[in-house]
């Protein structure tokens, strides 16, 4: 059982297994000894992490404990009531249940998905379903990677649900009654539907689509079709549309409608569902669920749910430590592998971004990328596991470029919200084939990540590749006094030109790799942007007015430094975003004065962990802050980043519904926890050079495929945190690192390839003088220098 939840009473335990949970659905206790290795990581992952609240500056995590296979098109699990959270739909602190529904993304900090919700009740139906809700106890819930479990006390109904990648199996055993319902909220989808269909096939069957959108308040709109059949003839049928009810009708169109069945459960208590969803049609939604359930049963599903849980997570095996940090590591890899999702039908068919119907030959196509969260490290951490995964992700971004012309920013379903700002299809294009994916067409995509780069969008508004990249092509940064925004409360000329430079590095080393030097140098001259937003004034950045002055004034309170605010800056402020440089960390800190400066300021920095935008600490729940405890790699102290990574991992994150500082993102800070209990980070988007700290398990090892393993040893861990020293075998050490020992706090891309044994020695006491040599320091761009002040 959820270690953070209450045993039932006994007689509870056996009654919900026996109804609701056969075929082993549900978390059990972890085996093995504490060295022992994981045998089935699925045991270990509490589906439940993330379904509270993140901290005062998010408010609900927004995760869901949704059934789930790796990526897959559906994702059914419940929303709670009254607090339906965005994306996930789901909360901690709730007690009633409003439906089953068939889709969810997890952490998005917008309501999205949550289509097609179904709940059971017994008895008369109320004169508003769409609205009803059932109560229920989290200590009745069971979940497992795959499967998802429930006893509803009121009104008495046990459901027990499993998924395959787009189908899935239900049952609901209900209490003996001629009035057992089901009411399928057709029109209930996380953002309201205003077109929805649904009409009963016979007297098994309901088929229908729900059309819904406007994530974030983007233009635009998605259709999810179903087919939903039943293992026994219902006896009664009536639609409803708001609180007026026509028995009787067999079929229903609008918003706030839904179909009610009803089930005479007497003699046999059992219901049975199973339900194909499609992004295409209701023939596709057919085609999912016969080539995917295959006849097959709960258990069968469960099982084979488990199986493929049991081989993904399994491409990083962890042995020793403390329980509950394997707990978490497994549930935070568990919630890195849930998006982007499939979105091509069994037959490859998916809608197009062109409002046409395509098909993907040799490839699946992907939806939900969440890109300026997760090319961080979300990306990078399935292409280090699963590198053809993510080349075929990359694949249908570009396939989205072809329909629309442009690289999307946010794809949802099939929909290019424009969410965030950056470029970051130009990183993660440039992870993928840093990290080993080949394919995908990658003349073609340098060819998308430079037209997007160097093509200023006209005629399209808010909705294009580089918002602003007229001012950034004239003047190598963006204005922070927007003429164009007027409904936002503030402005981002500072993180897009900061994301921009990001991109153009990412655009420079994904040219080198294939082979473009023009291209290369061309991007990697303006990756060296960010010199034009350096204060020499206060030794950080800031974003500059039109007339190219940096703001006057302390906006913080208690600040002395003029023009340090968070004006200009997308979910951060300027200290937050100074050490937004991962390209070129050493040309950062030589312009503030060097390495002793640099640490300074990152002490000062990391005074406080998780606070918010309007702070001048660390904001460990948003993306920007990811990679900034790494960088005193960079600065000749990694003792202090195996310090920082450490209080992070082990106070902000844990197996349960509180356990992330913030907006899950789509997997975005379940990764970062991953890679930082492995003990490395891919600090440069882009490029697979991994910086490192400090391994938090005796023994990880990391398998890629083919490639040969990379084995990590750490017998002192986690008790002791810092490095004495670390002998790496089965690789060449680049040539400042090289020698008795590995001398350097970072591994270079080639690990990839070769694989490698590191066996670190680790100490209860910072060793100053493992990896702070300046030779041994991870490698930065440095661009060629911008005019400073220009």
């Amino acid at each position: 059982m959820i270690t953070h939840r209450r045993l039932l009473a006994v007689v509870l335990v056996v009654a919900f297994i026996a109804a609701a949970c056969s075929g082993g659905a549900g978390h059990r206790a972890a085996g093995g000894s504490e060295s022992s290795a994981v045998v089935s990581p699925s045991t270990l992952v509490d589906p439940f992490m993330g379904t509270g609240v993140g901290g005062t500056a998010v408010g609900h995590i927004d995760d869901s404990p949704a059934a789930d296979l790796p990526f897959g098109m559906i994702q059914w699990g419940p929303d709670t009531a009254p607090h339906r959270a965005d994306g996930g739909g789901y909360s901690s602190g709730d007690t009633a249940i409003s439906g089953f529904s068939l889709t969810h993304l997890n952490g998005p900090g917008c309501a999205g998905l949550g289509d097609v919700p179904i709940l059971p009740t017994v008895g008369a139906i109320a004169g508003s379903p769409e609205t009803t809700t059932d109560r229920f106890t989290h200590e009745s819930e069971r979940a497992a990677p795959g499967r998802y479990a429930v006893r509803l006390t009121d009104p008495g109904v046990d459901v027990a649900l499993a998924v395959t990648t787009r189908s899935g199996i239900g049952r609901f055993v209900f209490p003996p009654t001629a009035s057992a319902n089901l009411l399928v909220k057709v029109a209930d989808s996380a953002v309201p539907a205003q077109r929805a269909h649904a009409v009963v096939v016979g007297d098994r069957e309901i088929d229908g689509w729900v059309e819904s959108g406007q994530f974030c308040d983007a233009i635009g709109t998605y259709r999810l079709a179903f087919v939903a059949r039943f293992d026994r003839p219902f006896t009664r049928v009536a639609t409803w549309r708001g609180t007026a009810s026509q028995p009787g009708a067999r079929s229903v169109d609008g918003p706030h409608t839904g179909i009610a069945i009803t089930f005479d459960t007497r003699s046999s208590r059992t219901v049975g569902m199973s339900v194909g969803v499609s992004f295409v049609s209701i023939a596709g939604a057919r085609a999912n669920l016969a080539a995917e359930l295959h006849g097959r049963g709960l258990g069968a599903v469960e099982r084979a749910g488990t199986a493929r849980w049991d081989a993904m997570l399994g491409h990083i095996a962890i042995a020793g430590g403390r329980a509950a940090d394997r707990r978490t590591f497994y549930s935070a890899f568990y919630r890195s592998l849930l998006h982007p999702n499939v979105f091509s039908d069994d037959d490859g068919r998916y809608p197009g971004m062109d409002g046409r119907v395509h098909v993907a030959r040799g490839w699946t196509q992907y939806t939900n990328f969440s890109e300026w969260d997760v090319y961080r490290s979300q990306i990078p951490l399935v292409a280090l596991v699963a590198p053809d995964t993510v080349g075929q992700m990359v694949h249908s971004l570009l396939a989205d470029y072809e329909q629309i012309g442009r690289l999307p920013k946010w794809a949802y379903t099939d929909v290019e919200t424009g969410e965030m700002n950056g470029d970051a299809a130009d990183p993660i294009i440039a992870e993928a084939y840093a990290f080993g994916a080949r394919n995908f067409d990658a003349n073609e995509a340098l060819q998308a990540m430079v037209r997007g780069a160097t093509t200023v969008g006209t005629g399209l508004g808010w909705d294009v590749e580089r918002q602003d990249l007229d001012e950034y092509l004239a003047r190598g940064w963006v204005q922070v006094d927007r003429r164009d925004r007027t409904s936002f409360d503030y402005t981002i000329g500072g993180s897009e030109t900061l994301e921009y430079a990001i991109d153009d590095s990412a655009i420079a080393t994904f040219a080198s790799a294939i082979g473009d030097a023009h291209t290369a140098a061309t991007f990697r001259a303006r990756a060296g942007n960010w010199r034009h937003l350096f204060n020499p004034a206060t030794g950080y950045l800031a974003a500059r007015d039109a007339d190219g002055r940096f703001p006057n004034g302390p906006a913080f309170q208690g600040s002395p430094l003029p023009g340090i605010g968070q004006d200009g800056w997308e979910e951060g402020n300027s200290i937050q975003y100074t050490w937004s440089v991962p390209q070129d960390l050493r040309g950062l800190f030589d312009a503030m004065g060097g390495n002793a400066v640099a640490v300074r300021k990152l002490d000062s920095f990391f005074r406080e962990l998780n606070t918010s935008r309007k702070q001048p600490y660390d904001w460990a729940g948003n993306e920007p802050a990811f990679g900034i405890p790494w960088e005193y790699d960079f600065a000749g102290a990694p003792w202090r980043t195996q310090d920082v990574v450490r209080q992070i991992a082990t106070t902000l994150y844990s197996a349960t519904p509180d356990g992330e500082p913030g907006n899950d993102d789509l997997g975005a800070l379940a990764s970062w926890y991953v890679w930082a209990a492995i003990g490395m980070y891919p600090e440069t988007p882009g490029r697979a050079d991994l910086v490192l700290s400090t391994p938090m398990f005796p023994s990880i090892t990391i398998r890629r495929g083919s490639a040969p393993p990379i084995a990590i040893s750490a017998p002192r861990a986690p008790a002791d945190r810092y490095v004495t020293t670390l002998a790496l075998r089965g690789m060449r050490a680049p040539a400042p690192c090289a020698g008795r020992s590995y001398s350097c706090a970072w591994l270079p891309a080639s690990v990839l390839q070769t694989g490698a044994q590191l066996d670190f020695t680790l100490g209860s006491t910072p060793n100053r003088q493992w990896g702070a040599a300046p030779a041994a320091a991870p490698r930065s761009l440095t661009p060629p220098r911008a005019a400073s002040g220009s």
